[in-house]
């Protein structure tokens, strides 16, 4: 046994201290405890996704995406008159969506949305590190989750919601391409003044089509999703223009764009849509056409996408709604001034002079080209006033004409205009001021193609914000004169011809041929001319003349004639008065009647709406073919001639020579039409037969009152039926009527052959004394012995 000592035993463990012993005890636990909750909570976490995912909602739906699309009404020529629904939204397809656009949408809110597959755990990171970093909060959803969002969950910020919004972005992805997912948010998402996706946006800021965006244009775009409020361009400039600027940036880092487009679109100066008149030319149109689409479809109407055509066309209308409108302000301004709209207590200091003005005029908005404005200043020579954008006006005495008496220092309080007074100023085409009022007095004007009864033109009133009754199709009233043409045509038929001679002679009716009251009718100019020819007494409007053929005719025979013509025979009464136009129509009416003359004699039915269709164009509903359905006469073709030769006279040398001077055109024929004490003032008429149009204007008060002394159809309704006609015949040549058979012209006026051989009637009422006293309206018989004395 070797004496040589073995290997060293190893030296016994250092015990720890105690209490770090106890401390990676401590430890130990907690890590298997934290590991044992985060197994726990990752199984809970499951079982909760795992029970959620069943009941996530179909998104189905989103494969046939049907957004609320508005209802859009659209001219015959395509313009858009106007829109109804909660949203403004265009839908557009995602390969017509500008890249440029595109990309900039996705470097603001989701620049890996190809890369991930609905939710963005990367990003989800990134924003969690910053959030800790920044005070400002960094969003973490991405596109797919803002979809899931916006279309099935609620805005409620809880745990809850959050676990849905991402299991329905998974569900979605599986669903649906991330194309047709971008295509679906950018045509869903709000983007502030009404507007839902980005075709719809484009429109109401930049006035323009997407394909028409420039880079700049579609990086504020783009800055609108996050708080459309916040980042309004037209609302909050600054604010909006600091994201668009940051949006540039992000575009350049992610190599959406170089750094020479981000220079030129940061340099480029915006240019934002101005905001929508408070006044369109065609509300009065589009109100009409709602309420016929809403009765058809229901509330589904504001919603669906519906596109409806009509007939209108775009520049007719836009002519009849000025010529009007200037009519009733011409008219307004021989009238007296009734005092300002208002008064504003105006503080002594400059600077809060603009913000008190401003706040004042919310109360006032403008109508079209009358704006408001509050005055500052007020002489004899010069008002100075302020405008809502805060721009000074200083208006001489040219612009003052129409209020002098108000800057009088003598005038009554309540029609003064001085320091604070709210007043209506409208700026002419040289760019003149002048202070004018809102009229009180009303108009209506309708035009339409006597051979379809397609409506061209309709401006129900001065004003659809300040008066929403339409008078074309609504307003009542009595016609005057411009009715007399319906009597002369059912004369027609009865023996007389345009040279039968008729004595314009004094006339009096007792109570039982007025049906009211002992009647001494007068003719307008109080004059009585004698014996004239039928052509003469309608072309000078005649009273007496009418009186009497209506008195030989028999008013219950006219009564009976005047529904070919679209007139309801019981607003007509069958009394003399009849030949005054004493009965009621609408100004759509008219224009209906006066086609039957204008087209040869045939039927015709206004027709406004010439198809209805869905968002993608497919035809709901089509207005029948005028030129398909078969025609029904209303009255015989020589009727119509001889009418048309008559009417004609009307415009050539009668009460609307104007009309043919002014126009410098054979081809138009009409009537003039004022009403007792000049309540209404009318004029009704036509060029035709090639193209034919029918145009007819009524002016006056809604609550009836006298227009003035002087104020007549042909000096107040005329006028505004030359200035359209001007604009809807310009470049179209004369045309003529075709003589129809069975006419023959003697003398150089045109009768009914069978009333060539003594059948007719020559002459009417020559031997009524000066002043005679008229007995009652002839019954039947009275009135056949009348007529046979004097075929005989």
């Amino acid at each position: 046994m070797s004496d040589s000592p073995g290997p060293a035993a190893p030296a016994p463990p250092r015990a720890l201290p105690a209490g770090v012993g106890t401390a990676l005890r401590v430890l130990g636990w907690l890590l298997l405890g934290g590991l044992t909750l985060a197994c726990s909570a990752l199984l809970l976490l499951g079982i909760a996704l795992a029970s959620a995912y069943p009941k996530l909602p179909d998104v189905h739906s989103l494969v046939d995406y049907r957004p609320k699309l508005p209802m859009r009404i659209y001219s015959a020529d395509g313009v858009l008159l106007g829109e109804f629904g909660e949203e403004r939204r265009n839908y557009v397809p995602i390969s017509r969506i500008p890249q440029v656009l595109q990309d900039a949408v996705l470097a603001i809110e989701d620049a890996r949305f190809y890369q991930h597959g609905g939710v963005d755990y990367r990003g989800a990171l990134r924003a969690a590190l910053e959030n800790l970093r920044e005070v400002r909060s960094q969003g973490a959803s991405t596109i797919t989750m803002q979809v899931a969002r916006n279309f099935y969950l609620s805005s409620e910020k809880t745990l809850t919601r959050k676990i849905y919004e991402i299991l329905l972005s998974l569900k979605i992805e599986r669903l649906l391409s991330k194309q047709k997912i971008l295509e679906v948010y950018m045509n869903q998402i709000y983007l502030g003044q009404r507007a839902h996706g980005f075709a719809a946006a484009s429109e109401v800021y930049f006035g323009k089509p997407l394909a028409d965006l420039s880079l700049a244009e579609a990086a504020m775009l783009a800055g609108l999703p996050k708080a459309p409020s916040a980042y309004n361009p037209i609302v909050n400039p600054k604010r909006a223009v600091q994201r668009q600027r940051y949006i540039l940036e992000r575009m350049a880092e992610q190599g959406f764009i170089d750094a020479a487009q981000r220079d030129a679109a940061l340099a480029q100066p915006l240019q934002y849509r101005a905001a929508r008149p408070v006044t369109q030319p065609a509300d009065f149109v589009t109100e009409t056409v709602r309420q016929l689409v809403v009765g058809q479809y229901g509330e589904d109407a504001y919603t669906r996408g519906l596109q409806v055509h009509l007939t209108v066309r775009s520049g007719d209308q836009g002519v009849a709604y000025r010529a009007l409108r200037r009519a009733l302000l011409d008219f307004e301004r021989r009238r007296p001034y009734r005092g300002p709209e208002g008064h504003v207590d105006l503080p002594a200091d400059a600077a809060s002079l603009d913000t008190r003005v401003a706040e004042a005029l919310e109360e006032y908005p403008d109508h079209d080209d009358l704006v408001a404005a509050v005055v500052t200043e007020a002489s004899p020579r010069e008002v100075a006033a302020l405008l809502r954008s805060g721009e000074g006006l200083r208006i001489g005495p040219e612009g003052l004409r129409a209020v002098g008496a108000a800057l009088k220092p003598q005038a009554a309080s309540s029609l003064r205009i001085r320091r604070g007074s709210v007043v209506r100023l409208q700026r002419s085409p040289r760019g003149s001021w002048s202070v004018l009022q809102l009229p009180e007095v009303e108009g209506a004007f309708v035009s339409l193609d006597p051979h379809s009864g397609d409506i061209r033109a309709l401006v129900g009133g001065f004003d659809y914000q300040l008066n929403k009754f339409n008078h074309v199709t609504q307003a009542w009233r009595q016609p005057g004169s411009s009715f007399k043409p319906f009597v002369y045509s059912a004369a027609l038929e009865h023996g007389f011809s345009p040279s039968t001679v008729v004595n314009d002679a004094p006339l009096f009716f007792d109570a039982g041929s007025t049906g009211s009251q002992p009647w001494e009718p007068k003719n307008y100019d109080g004059q009585f001319d004698g014996p004239m020819s039928l052509r003469r007494g309608l072309a000078k409007s005649k009273n007496m003349v009418s009186i009497r053929v209506l008195q030989a005719v028999g008013p219950e025979v006219v009564q009976q004639w005047i529904p070919r013509f679209g007139f309801e025979p019981a607003r007509h009464p069958a009394y003399l008065t009849m030949a005054l136009g004493a009965g009621t129509v609408t100004p759509l009416q008219m224009a209906q009647a006066y086609a039957v003359f204008a087209n040869g004699g045939w039927q015709v039915r206004p027709r406004l709406i010439l198809r209805i269709t869905d968002m993608h164009g497919k035809v709901l509903a089509r207005a029948p073919d005028a030129a398909q359905a078969p025609p029904q006469r209303a009255i015989d073709a020589r009727n119509a001639f001889v009418m048309n030769s008559l009417l004609q006279e009307v415009t050539r040398s009668g009460t609307a020579a104007r009309a043919q001077s002014s126009l410098r055109r054979s081809d138009l024929f009409g009537k003039t039409g004022t009403t007792n004490d000049s309540i209404d003032a009318w004029f009704a008429g036509y060029q035709g037969p090639d193209p034919g149009l029918v145009a007819v204007v009524w002016i006056g008060y809604d609550q009836p009152r006298k227009l003035g002394d002087r104020e007549t159809g042909g000096g107040l309704a005329l006028p505004v039926w030359i200035d359209y006609m001007g604009f809807a015949l310009r470049g179209l040549p004369v045309s003529e009527y075709a003589v129809p058979d069975g006419l023959v012209q003697i003398g150089g006026d045109w009768r009914y052959e069978e009333y060539t051989q003594g059948g007719g009637i020559e002459a009417l009422g020559l031997d009524d004394p000066p002043a005679a006293s008229a007995p009652a309206a002839p019954s039947p018989d009275e009135r056949r012995s009348i007529l046979d004395l004097f075929r005989n």
